[in-house]
């Protein structure tokens, strides 16, 4: 037990740095170069991160790098970024939110991980908490951005799975650092095409990719690998609610506001479904359901 509170904090710093980069984002980073910014946020993560081990991928993990890249990094980050021109930031963050569920129904269809039912309550309080804490009716609802942030979360929800599926064999650095790269030089044709040359750079802006590129994404996404390695994709997920949860408090720190009623009670929801589905409290479930059905198996 110890060790899966171990991997669950280190895979707790992956949404908690996410969650800090909507702030960074929105105060530091150019506005109106969104393929561009997302380039520039994994390609150096994943060359970084290369230097690191190494290691270039071997027979069939150049395929499978791309493909995870573009699902888990490219496409993503891409998406993501049209979700955040289109949307509400509320809205996006709820969508993104149904991603435990949608783990766990990929995770027992690729990896025969049969979602337990405290686990699927687990997540269904926790996208309740996140909708009631970020959701207040304000802003428009974007077709586009709606598809882009369901395109995103079932897109790297996917990615993640097939990602714990395919790379036993692979270290954690190597497995993140090819996916960037690949990831990154979807993005950067794209980028040109679109985009135009890059943006330039002020101070505060060379700063702000500085701790997106190496914070929040080379050592994010290589301690989210990692807790894919040793947790269930399912409990992987309900972490992944740690997200909006910083983003709220950041936002609010900030800017010097109290959280509503309603955030606090939503923050509640959040907090506690994440609790409730961490294998420690799965265990002593099943534990307490065996207890049940012995007893009512004598009373028969």
């Amino acid at each position: 037990m110890e060790g899966n509170f171990r991997w669950v904090l280190v895979t707790a710093f992956a949404p908690v740095t996410w969650g800090a980069t909507y702030l960074v984002t929105h105060r530091y980073l150019p506005p109106d170069h969104p393929i561009w910014g997302a380039a520039i946020r994994a390609l150096p993560a994943g060359l970084l991160l290369l230097l690191v081990r190494r290691r270039l991928p071997r027979g069939s993990w150049w395929w499978r790098s791309a493909v995870l890249g573009a699902l888990n990094m490219g496409a993503f980050f891409a998406l993501v970024y049209l979700a955040a021109q289109t949307l509400p930031t509320s809205v996006a963050s709820t969508i993104m939110a149904t991603s435990p569920v949608v783990m766990m129904a990929f995770a027992w269809a690729a990896l025969s991980e049969r979602p337990r039912a405290i686990r699927v309550l687990a997540a269904l309080i926790g996208i309740a908490g996140v909708a009631l804490m970020l959701l207040d009716g304000s802003g428009a609802i974007s077709a586009t951005g709606v598809l882009a942030s369901v395109a995103a979360m079932t897109m790297s929800s996917f990615g993640y799975v097939l990602a714990k599926k395919w790379s036993a064999d692979v270290d954690v650095f190597s497995l993140t650092a090819w996916q960037l790269i690949a990831g990154g030089l979807v993005l950067v044709p794209a980028a040109l095409a679109v985009e135009g040359a890059p943006p330039a750079l002020d101070g505060p802006a060379v700063l702000g990719f500085g701790y997106v590129t190496v914070v929040a994404t080379a050592v994010a996404f290589a301690a989210w690998f990692t807790g894919l390695r040793h947790l269930g994709a399912g409990t992987v997920g309900l972490v992944g609610l740690l997200n909006p949860v910083t983003g709220v408090l950041l936002g609010t720190a900030v800017a010097g506001e109290r959280l509503a009623a309603h955030q606090v009670g939503g923050l509640v929801l959040v907090l506690g479904g994440i609790l409730l589905g961490q294998p420690v409290v799965a265990e002593r479930w099943n534990r307490a359901r065996a207890v049940t059905a012995r007893r009512a198996t004598v009373e028969t």
